[in-house]
């Protein structure tokens, strides 16, 4: 299968898991992200930092911030359905949201402009350790330095599958051999959660430093 072919599946499948069932009895739906938040709290970012939230479509994270007062906010999904769905939700503050739609491993992102890339839908899904490290590779394109990574990943205690696809589950030390060449673990932490449908998750919170100033692999 191609790439381009992949990618289409990708789309479709998401798509029309927002298309066929509400946000709030998806698996992964959280009414907050009280661990994000609180960790985007603690850093005590200007309210005009620049965050990303990727894999964010319905998620209630862009709210959150908003209502914290952050001005510069990106939210990127594969499913424009998903997106719509947030777009909706906020009215008339949706305008003040950047919406990206597209896969994150290939959209053109502002180099060094991004002083938080928060992601806790999308990295998980990625199996393929190319794929991995071309993720990891658009976090240090995008990163400013002294930038932050704030993940939510499946743990190795995880269902091994999600919304009918298989997911790539990670203990402490994976997260630093994909990301730990550039970026330093500054925190993590488990935490369980239990879906809709009363199916228990466990999931790993890793918030990381991007600490070194120098050229990223094959960005010149």
């Amino acid at each position: 299968m191609t790439n381009e072919s992949a990618l289409t599946n990708r789309k479709q499948h998401w798509e029309g898991v927002y298309t066929n069932k509400p946000s709030d009895r998806l698996g992964w739906y959280q009414p907050h992200l009280q661990t994000a938040l609180a960790w985007i709290r603690d850093l005590n970012l200007p309210r005009d930092a620049t965050i990303i939230d990727v894999g964010g479509g319905a998620s209630t994270l862009v709210d959150d911030l908003l209502a914290d007062g952050f001005t510069s906010l990106t939210v990127v999904d594969l499913s424009a359905t998903a997106l719509e769905v947030s777009r909706h939700r906020l009215g008339e503050l949706a305008g003040t949201v950047r919406w990206l739609t597209g896969d994150i491993m290939t959209l053109e992102l502002p180099a060094h402009q991004c002083d938080l890339w928060h992601d806790r839908a999308a990295f998980h899904f990625l199996t393929d350790p190319v794929d991995q490290q071309r993720y990891r590779d658009q976090v240090l394109h995008a990163l400013n330095p002294g930038g932050h990574l704030l993940l939510g990943t499946f743990s190795p205690e995880a269902p091994p599958r999600c919304s009918g696809l298989p997911v790539r589950r990670y203990a402490e030390t994976d997260l630093v051999d994909v990301f730990g060449i550039r970026l330093e673990l500054q925190r993590s932490k488990k935490e369980l959660h239990v879906t809709p449908g009363g199916v228990e998750q466990m999931y790993l919170y890793s918030q990381f430093l991007r600490t070194i100033e120098k050229p990223d692999p094959g960005r010149g």
